[in-house]
């Protein structure tokens, strides 16, 4: 596949290519058997790598199939709005929020508007974007709408927690208490210890990958 090809089709099953699995590409599963392919980005030293999922470069047919698991799995929560995460989230908290029946979701942001507060905002950091000091904001016109709310928290992926911990906290300033954490893909498992037990419980997604180590033969499993 091309750098460009990715994310842009939903497969049964993988029925082509399997000699470049794990390669160039990671197979992510859905509960019912589909497949999504993933591009492979190698970290660091070069001896682990993970999974990566672009939703905004994403065909909209698997944006809308992902949405559409996630609102299934949300649906039990009785959620009144959707919160999302910048920048990805974004993508998925739109869609999501639609799919539930609503009319409109609550993004949080990073650029910060003239008439917002700062102690309406929390220090920002994603594993993409780690050297890039920025603060995570939140409308203050959109607090009657978080205040006593069955509130979802969205992002596209959680990887290291730190996104979402920032999320969490920014929403506990504005007197919310999300009963609910949505997102697109889990990637590895190093979240869990950031957000605690408290949140994990709370946490639930369509896609699941884990972080990759290269084997003798070069493949990534």
């Amino acid at each position: 596949m091309q750098p460009h090809e990715f994310w842009q089709e939903i497969e049964p099953t993988a029925t082509t290519g399997a000699e470049r699995a794990g390669i160039i590409y990671h197979l992510a599963h859905f509960d019912d058997g589909r497949v999504l392919r993933l591009p492979i980005r190698p970290l660091g030293s070069g001896e682990q790598a993970l999974a990566s999922l672009i939703l905004n470069q994403a065909s909209f047919s698997v944006v809308e199939a992902i949405a559409d698991d996630l609102a299934r799995k949300l649906a039990p929560f009785d959620v009144e709005v959707v919160v999302g995460l910048p920048t990805l989230g974004l993508t998925l908290a739109g869609a999501l929020a639609q799919k539930l029946g609503h009319a409109r979701y609550v993004p949080l942001g990073t650029s910060r508007k003239f008439w917002y507060r700062e102690e309406l905002s929390v220090p920002l950091s994603s594993i993409t974007t780690p050297e890039q000091a920025k603060r995570l904001y939140v409308d203050p016109r959109m607090l009657p709408l978080l205040q006593g709310r069955r509130v979802a928290l969205i992002d596209d992926v959680i990887s290291s927690g730190a996104s979402m911990k920032a999320g969490l906290q920014l929403l506990t300033l504005c007197g919310a208490e999300p009963v609910v954490i949505g997102a697109a893909m889990l990637q590895s498992e190093r979240w869990r210890e950031r957000l605690g037990p408290k949140w994990v419980a709370r946490i639930v997604a369509v896609l699941r990958t884990p972080i990759l180590e290269r084997d003798t033969e070069g493949k990534w499993r």
